[in-house]
């Protein structure tokens, strides 16, 4: 399993107040899988999403990434399994105005302690899996939306992580992006990469294989997805 979580809870504390966010989760994800998490505000996901990306800590239970006990797991050894086994897609693209796309993408290569030319190969190989072989030397202002948003999901690529985690990654795009960009999940989904993905619009869970719904810090559905709609042959199609 790379995501396996036993009784997990998740309670923040403000003076007296008490907000129980997660309230006992049991949760696990196989290699492969392709995981939608839904819910209204409120009802845990993005909790849920934090604590599994190692950037919340739980306040009970157990969580194991790709066989690690990330309970017992604290400071610069969490960083180290982050950037080892989690690759980031954010909603806003996160990535950093003065540097290319080729530049970005090296990043997490760079922390993880790579040469230059083991990281540039790895880079350029990152880019053309999604489409940019042509805009490696483009800043984030001289790209569209879409194009940003590709540069970020070959970041998340580019060290081979157990785990890739996306959140609202179409939230910021217009529709065609939007299909486009889950066409590229699909497709790596397709090759073996383990997906999740916090989503509100039902038209891009039905992108992923399985959806778990939140409701009040509890998993009220997990099942698989029925009439799976299929966004690849944007890929398939060409970028534009």
């Amino acid at each position: 399993m790379i995501i396996r979580m036993e009784n997990l809870r998740k309670t923040y504390r403000t003076g007296r107040l008490e907000v129980h966010a997660v309230r006992g989760i049991n949760i696990s994800v196989a290699k492969g899988e392709f995981v939608a998490i839904m819910g209204q505000s409120g009802s845990g996901k993005s909790t849920m999403m934090n604590v599994i990306g190692c950037l919340d800590s739980l306040t009970s239970g157990k969580y194991f990434l790709d066989g690690e006990d990330v309970t017992k797991i604290q400071g610069n050894n969490l960083a180290r399994i982050r950037n080892k086994k989690i690759g980031f897609v954010f909603q806003s693209f996160n990535l950093l105005p003065k540097l290319t796309a080729l530049q970005n993408v090296e990043l997490p290569m760079m922390y993880a302690g790579y040469k230059g030319k083991k990281r540039r190969e790895a880079a350029m190989e990152a880019l053309g899996r999604v489409g940019l072989s042509d805009r490696v030397h483009h800043k984030p202002t001289e790209l569209s939306g879409g194009q940003n948003q590709r540069v970020a999901i070959a970041r998340a690529l580019v060290n081979h992580p157990a785990l890739i985690l996306a959140d609202e990654p179409t939230g910021n795009l217009d529709s065609r992006s939007g299909n486009e960009i889950m066409g590229i999940f699909q497709s790596l989904n397709r090759e073996g990469a383990t997906i999740v993905m916090v989503t509100h619009e039902p038209g891009i869970a039905a992108a992923t294989k399985r959806i778990a719904t939140f409701k009040d810090g509890l998993i009220v559905s997990d099942e698989p997805v029925a009439n799976r709609i299929d966004y690849e042959s944007a890929v398939r199609d060409g970028f534009n």
